[in-house]
Order: structure tokens, then sequence, then C-alpha cells
């Protein structure tokens, strides 16, 4: 057994195939990988890992499958999931994982192809383990799958409270220690016992302040799109392809930033935080409906369109439209009276934090900030809004609600 010192759950212990499968390459490969990406330009202190998150997945996992009372193989299949569930993530997590998507039909969970073969295949077989049921499991297949990828998973637990500690904000703070002794398995879903819709919501609530403070800052929006446009060029060069991408680390992609004519100009303004600013920044009324969910070809004659008007280079002009508003752990199931029921049934909180969401998204042009009027300008006659004079807009409606407005 190995016992490993963490910033957030202290000591955790580690044993069986999940010890076994620690010193693999692909396990490994996590130091490297951020666990934040962009937001480490507004947050300094967020420089965390995958792998250390990774670490408190396993230890939540191991948790909740000895409440559960789930031994044996069942048990370790999802230990040995629990720790290999982040392996599938290109550089930078999430920012760029939309790109790799479309050119390979892949997101991180897909990872059969990364344990079917090579030193995690061999580890887990030692171990009478089905490397293909542990990849099911990663994808939140099966009856145990809800609990490494699900509404109540460990993975969410974790990455709140480590993120908040990380980044020094007091919004990811939830009792995950409650959170895990009160898993329960009722037919086949995964519910909250009696008496814990107050602990239900406080994940809701956790997730729904870290959105607009920390995941969706704007300066960290900023630099996703920013390096979202590298990756596109760099690709577009055919200095790499996707294939090979996906399974870079966090300094392989900026090397290769840096090391190709295409995008030296903007790996150098990343590396030197010298970002776009926001030409344009507004609410979700004033965005016309065939914008939102509109396909990339389609982003870009914008783009175009935008900088046409504007005068200046294409590549000066970012438009960032985010998916629209949703609120997953919303579904999550809790027991009220011996009944099953989601969140959103039995919480009046639920429908709050929904409008709150809605208040808080933003769709944002970006711009070098010597041309960032110009553009805004240009990008509210060319996408059609109707604004009231404000191109910048960030106050939030809403938000002196009170929650017996939502009955």
């Amino acid at each position: 057994m190995a016992t490993i010192k963490d910033s957030v759950h202290d000591h955790i212990e580690i044993h069986g195939v999940a010890e076994a499968l620690l010193d693999t390459p692909q396990v490994q490969r996590l130091r490297r990988i951020s666990q934040l990406g962009t937001v480490g330009l507004v947050y300094p202190s967020a420089n965390h890992s995958r792998f250390e998150h990774s670490l408190g997945v396993y230890h939540l996992a191991d948790r909740a499958l000895d409440h559960l009372g789930i031994e044996g193989n069942q048990a370790e299949r999802v230990r040995g999931a629990a720790l290999l569930h982040d392996i599938g993530h290109c550089p930078y997590s999430h920012n760029i994982e939309s790109i790799i998507y479309q050119h390979t039909g892949k997101y991180h969970d897909e990872v059969h192809d990364l344990v079917d073969s090579g030193p995690v295949a061999q580890i887990l077989s030692e171990h009478g383990l089905n490397p293909d049921r542990i990849a099911d499991l990663i994808s939140g297949t099966g009856e145990l799958g809800q609990l490494v990828s699900g509404e109540l998973d460990v993975d969410r637990m974790d990455y709140l409270v480590r993120d908040a500690h990380h980044t020094g904000v007091p919004y990811g703070t939830i009792d995950h220690e409650r959170l895990v002794r009160e898993l329960r398995l009722v037919d086949g879903e995964l519910v909250l016992d009696e008496n814990n819709v107050q602990t239900a919501e406080s994940l809701l609530l956790a997730r729904a302040l870290m959105n607009p403070t920390v995941y969706a800052h704007h300066v960290a929006r900023i630099a996703k799109a920013m390096l979202r446009r590298g990756v596109k060029q760099l690709l577009a060069s055919g200095k790499t392809n996707a294939e090979k991408l996906r399974r870079m680390d966090d300094y392989d992609l900026r090397v290769t930033l840096r090391g190709c004519e295409e995008t030296e100009q903007i790996a150098r303004r990343l590396d030197d935080r010298e970002l776009f600013k926001r030409a344009l920044w507004t609410e979700l009324d004033s965005v016309p409906g065939e914008l939102l969910g509109a396909e990339h070809a389609e982003i870009e004659r914008y783009e175009h369109e935008i900088a046409e008007t504007a005068n200046v280079d294409h590549s000066e002009v970012i438009l960032d439209v985010p998916d629209k508003p949703e609120m997953e752990e919303s579904s999550s199931r809790v027991l009220v009276n011996g009944e099953v029921r989601t969140l959103a049934e039995q919480s009046t909180l639920v429908t709050a934090l929904q409008q709150a969401q809605r208040d808080q998204w933003r769709m944002g042009v970006y711009a070098p900030p010597r041309v960032s009027e110009r553009v805004g300008t240009a990008a509210v006659k060319v996408l059609g809004l109707d604004l009231d004079g404000t191109r910048i807009r960030d106050v939030r409606s809403g938000i002196n609600a009170r929650l017996d407005e939502f009955d």
C-alpha cells in the first residue's frame, strides 16, 4: 500500500490495482495536464494537475465503496476506473476538447484505446480485470458507472473542493464527506439517502457559484478562446494532427505552438499574458437565436465579416458563443419519504439557480486593445444585436431575487 499526502484529503492510501497503475505512463502524464487550463492566468495558484485530482477521485470512490458495502472485483474495477478516469484528457483539459472531438469524434472519457493495450492493459489483466469494463465505467456506463461519471459522481465532489482550494475562492466548499457517506443504490440508481436534500443542494450551489467566478471568468474565457484559435491554426498548418495532439501534454502543446510559424504570435501572447480584451460582452436575451449553437464554419464567417466591417485583420477578432446554460446536477436523485425524486422536483433552489445561470450567461467578442472599440461597434452591426448602447454589460439582473418568486 502507498500513502500520499494530499492538499485536500490529507493522507490518501492507495492499494490494489490502483497502486499498480500509479506509475504507468498514462497516469504519470496527468502530472503535466493542468486541471483548470487558462484559469491559471486569473488565479496564479490554480496550478494543480489532473494527477492530484485523479488521486482525490480514487480516494472518494474508495470511501464510497466502503459505505455502499461493495467489495471484491466489482470494487477493484471502480477503483481502477476512478484513478484512470482522466487519462483521455488532451492538453489544457476541457479548453480544446471540442476541437479534438471535431477531428477524432472522441471525448476525454472514451478511453478504450488507452486501456486495451500497453502497461495499463497488462496491469488490469494481472489483477483479473477486463479493460473494456473499466473503460465503460469511465464513460458512466453500468450501475456503478454513475459513481465515476454521473450527477452524484465523486469526480465532481473532488474537483469543486480542489479547485476552490487552489484558487482561494470560498464558493466550492461542500460537505463531500457527508455526500459520500449518504450515497445509496436504489433499484440501480445512485441516490442520496433520506434527509439529504440540502446536501444535494450544496453541490448544486457550489457549481453554480464556481462557474462565473472561476470556470467562466471572462479573462479565462478570453485566454481559452485564444488558445483554441491557436490550436485550429496549428492543425490547419499540418504541423501535427488531432490524434497526436490529444496525446500531448500542456508543455508539448506550448512548445509546438511556439515552433509553428502560423501560431508563434498567439503563443507569445499567451506566454506573456498579452491577452485580447472584451469588445462585446452581452446577455443571452440580446443574442439572436441563430447564433446559439452555431457551427464552427458559421462562427468563422461572422468573425470574418466583423473584421472586414471593422477594417482589421481576421486574426484580431474572436467570437465566443457559449453553449446554452445547463444544470446537470438538478437531475440528481434524492430519497424523500421513501420515494426517489429528482432534485429539480424537490428543491425550489434549483429553479432560482437556473434563472441565475441564464442571467450570468454572456456572449463575447474579443480583440486586441488597440482595435477593441472598432471591433465592438462592428460586431453589434454584423450580429444584429439590439443593445441599449452598452456593449460590455456585466450587471447580473436577478441577483436580488427572492426564492418565493420561483414557486
